[in-house]
């Protein structure tokens, strides 16, 4: 004899009000407490050895109370609890498992906790947040992970769930033509998960262990590669500029002042009012924020003066991000300013416009090398020459970064690099 379903509606539901259990079928009970509470209930029959005699004992499984789960929600579920218990397996058991996955620590968490622990050991702040958007951990203005990086597929996925096939799946892609950027991927994501096994948090051999294991399914590595940064040619950047001029926010600000002082990505994000001197219009970054571990001092043309005197009147103490993000006391994230090219449209990244800098100062003026590589905290000669270059060449840069400042606003300069030469 077939078993009667849905014999409840959507207005029984809500207006039935005598207490007990009353039979949606197959299972499903509407169960209306004296305190007038509704909620889901569906009952079943179960046995652990299904070789032995008899129906199994009857066991309750809670679906949620009406306010939460409306009738057809309610009718789903108790299909995938029936259809469980035919193939012979706990609904309860599943559930419960379901929700320690849910709660369980995904390969994002460990990864943000694993570089936090890290990142006091490491040499500076651009290697952490290579580490963060490349494990796919990268957070933007409003706190919320970024939809970027090789990981973003495994970021949601329980740690211990991380499994071989997830991280050649992550690796093959970019295996051949960026094998430096996923080899060293392949060792972030090691480590990661060692953490993890360390912490109790999962178990099993490391599916991205190299010897033995993806050695086994791909190529040997390859030589040092080297990839270039996207950049446009110096000759586009003024247009570019006025574009930008008409994009309002802080990471429009923070882009132009890194064009303007051909400084890294993370060097202008990092930069705080204490660093700078409006006065003498020198921008002096310490040895800990600079790739080299030098300190760096960098001239400042009248317009990247205009714009600290634009943020100066929001500062909110002497120590503060010059660049803030949304986040009070915290930096722009490096995909801030990604993003906003992306917007525009421009096929470059941040640091190409560093190229584009010294392509024009070689190009287009008659500045010395040595000059135009100091410019871009770049070491020149071996180091007995530079022990005896102690001087940075300050005035000459600031010749140089007046000038290229003058080119990028298609103004002219007093004196032009194209008409001084600068020994």
């Amino acid at each position: 004899m077939a078993v009667a379903l849905n014999r409840l509606n959507a207005r029984q539901v809500q207006t039935i009000k005598a207490p007990g259990r009353h039979a949606d079928g197959g299972g499903l009970y509407l169960v209306v407490d004296k305190s007038g509470a509704r909620r889901w209930l569906f009952l079943f029959r179960w046995k652990a050895d299904r070789s032995q005699p008899g129906t199994g004992k009857l066991r309750e499984m809670g679906l949620g109370s009406v306010r939460d789960v409306p009738l057809a929600k309610a009718r789903e579920d108790a299909i995938r609890a029936r259809e469980m218990v035919a193939a012979g397996r706990d609904p309860i058991a599943a559930k419960r498992l379901a929700q320690e996955r849910s709660n369980a620590p995904t390969f994002g968490d460990v990864a943000e906790a694993h570089i936090a622990v890290m990142a006091p050991a490491w040499r500076n702040h651009k290697h952490v947040e290579q580490w963060r958007m490349t494990l796919s951990v990268e957070r933007g203005e409003d706190g919320a992970f970024l939809d970027s990086g090789y990981c973003r597929k495994i970021r949601s996925k329980p740690v211990a769930d991380v499994t071989t096939e997830d991280v050649l799946g992550i690796l093959t892609p970019i295996w051949a033509e960026k094998n430096e950027t996923a080899s060293r991927l392949r060792g972030r994501i090691e480590a990661v998960l060692d953490g993890a096994k360390a912490k109790g948090l999962r178990a099993g051999e490391n599916p991205a262990r190299w010897k033995g294991h993806l050695a086994l399914t791909l190529p040997k590595r390859q030589k040092l590669q080297r990839g270039h940064h996207a950049a446009l040619p110096y000759t586009d950047v003024p247009a570019f500029l006025k574009r930008l001029h008409l994009v309002r926010g802080m990471s429009s600000f923070a882009l132009e002042f890194a064009i303007l002082t051909a400084a890294r990505s993370g060097e202008v994000r990092g930069a705080r009012w204490t660093e700078m001197d409006l006065a003498s219009k020198l921008w002096t970054v310490p040895a800990v924020r600079m790739k080299a571990g030098r300190e760096h001092r960098v001239p400042l043309a009248p317009r990247a003066v205009e714009i600290l005197r634009a943020l100066e009147q929001i500062q909110r103490g002497p120590d503060d991000i010059v660049f803030p993000g949304q986040k009070r006391g915290a930096a722009l994230s490096d995909m801030s300013l990604t993003a906003l090219l992306r917007r525009l449209k421009v096929d470059a990244t941040v640091h190409g416009f560093r190229s584009s800098f010294r392509d024009w100062a070689g190009d287009h003026t008659t500045f010395p090398r040595e000059v135009a590589e100091a410019a871009l905290a770049h070491a020149v000669g071996d180091a007995t020459e530079a022990a005896y270059r102690r001087s940075d060449a300050l005035e000459k840069r600031r010749a140089l970064m007046e000038s290229w400042g003058a080119f990028l606003s298609e103004a002219p300069a007093g004196k032009t690099a194209s008409t001084e030469r600068c020994d």
